[in-house]
């Protein structure tokens, strides 16, 4: 099953003419225009990449016996292929691997010690071998290869379910005092609402890139219509009527047309320069890098964001599929990071790949099932890049890292440690980690140190 967004929603609020729809957003008022932005702007981007994506072709190593293993696993999924070339480079050690041809664009950043990668990230309770595994001696997250649950748990660091909040959402909250007073949402979801920008504190808002909520009926002949219909629509959503419901849901939008006079209001400065592709993820990352470019506006110091794509459940036609799927990733991360530079802000913008699970191994015909470790990306000025962190995979079938013979690696990384090695960078100190990240001292390491 391919998890993609929810277009009926889409299309109801673009018919509505609610192309903002803002979640949770409390007691948002307008923004200071006097506020000053503080000097050590932050902002964590996420873009998850929904369906499980196959890091087993994302990041391939290239040594003799590495790359004659992971042949010999891969079968008729082996890269490179008639549809995938290769794009070459090397671990800091001299190791050497590939890119997926189809990150072909955002490569050359490698090279320049601004991306790097992650091995075989996972959701982990704790450090888990084979044999505790197939023992059952280890306590293991709740229902490990299932995409609802997966999606969620990922999202909310949580091996066992949501708990209400996500992992960036209480980064969020425990830096939120740099906001100072701050009015403007702290945390900004691209693709309707996610559990990963949910905090218990912080204000965080979740759009539609390019709708806007500026009602059309307000907006008609004649020109003394628009300010009574104005009113009478404020009066009908400020009313009292008893019902928690309705006022809930006039609450939401309320905040969401506040929310939108807002960004209309402090985006009236020089667009940036950089182009950014056409894609669905494209234009999320240009919305992302619209609103960071407001910073000095709205007096932000600390901001996470998250965007996504769909479609790496890639249990058939994988080979163009998956290069497709990369090669908008990539494109798209490109020029993010371009806008990044161009706003002299590339080392204060950390931006990461997240995904439900990884890929199996073994192919599935020509295309995959559900796996579990799976390899990310890591990418900006503050990145420790051209080097792979965490430790790479035994690939071999029924081998060390595999939980039965298919090819189901067990994770080498914990999300927990993903996470905390961005929390630290973004400014979470050691007594409030904990709380974000429950779990981190079951590992050994914190610190992955991708990041400066």
């Amino acid at each position: 099953m391919t998890i993609n967004s929810t277009s009926s929603r889409r299309t109801f609020l673009r018919n509505a003419g609610a192309g903002i729809a803002a979640g949770a957003v409390t007691r948002l008022t307008m923004m200071n225009a006097l506020a000053q932005t503080a000097p050590d702007y932050k902002a964590l981007v996420c873009i998850f990449l929904m369906g499980g994506n196959d890091g087993h072709n994302t990041l391939i190593p290239q040594d003799t016996a590495g790359f004659a293993a992971y042949r010999a696993a891969r079968g008729a999924l082996a890269l490179p292929d008639g549809n995938t070339p290769l794009v070459q480079i090397a671990a800091k050690d001299g190791r050497p691997f590939a890119f997926n041809g189809g990150l072909s664009a955002v490569a050359p950043l490698w090279g320049q010690g601004k991306l790097a990668a992650v091995a075989n990230v996972g959701m982990l309770v704790q450090p888990t071998t084979r044999q505790q595994y197939m023992a059952n001696s280890v306590t293991l997250p709740s229902n490990l290869f299932s995409h609802a649950d997966q999606v969620i748990a990922m999202q909310a660091g949580n091996p066992f379910g949501s708990g209400g909040t996500g992992w960036a959402g209480r980064i969020a909250d425990a830096v939120q005092s740099l906001n100072g007073a701050a009015a403007f949402p702290t945390a900004f979801s691209m693709n309707g609402a996610s559990l990963f920008c949910t905090g218990n504190a912080i204000q965080s808002a979740s759009l539609y890139p390019g709708f806007d909520l500026s009602l059309n009926g307000l907006s008609t002949w004649p020109t003394t219509g628009p300010q009574p219909r104005a009113q009478a629509l404020q009066e009908i959503l400020t009313f009292d009527s008893g019902l928690a419901m309705v006022q809930a849901a006039d609450k939401v939008n309320l905040d969401a047309r506040a929310l939108n006079q807002m960004l209309r209001s402090a985006g009236t400065s020089q667009a940036l320069a950089t182009t950014f592709p056409g894609t669905n993820l494209g234009l999320q990352l240009r919305q992302i890098a619209d609103i960071i470019k407001l910073r000095s506006t709205t007096g932000m110091s600390r901001q996470v964001f998250f965007a996504s794509i769909g479609g790496f459940d890639t249990h058939s036609s994988q080979s163009w599929q998956h290069w497709d799927l990369l090669r908008q990733v990539s494109e798209a991360m490109l020029a993010f990071y371009n806008a990044t530079a161009e706003m002299g802000i590339a080392d204060k913008v950390t931006t990461f790949t997240e995904s439900d699970f990884g890929r199996t191994l073994q192919p599935s015909g020509n295309g995959s099932d559900h796996g579990w470790g799976s390899h990310h990306l890591v990418m900006g000025g503050g990145v420790k890049g051209g080097d792979i962190y965490g430790t790479f995979p035994t690939l071999a079938l029924g081998g060390p890292d595999d939980t039965n013979l298919r090819g189901v690696l067990i994770p080498t990384t914990s999300i927990d440690q993903y996470g905390a090695t961005m929390a630290k960078w973004f400014g979470v100190g050691p007594a409030a980690m904990t709380q974000v990240f429950p779990n981190l001292g079951n590992f050994p390491v914190s610190d992955l140190g991708f990041l400066g």
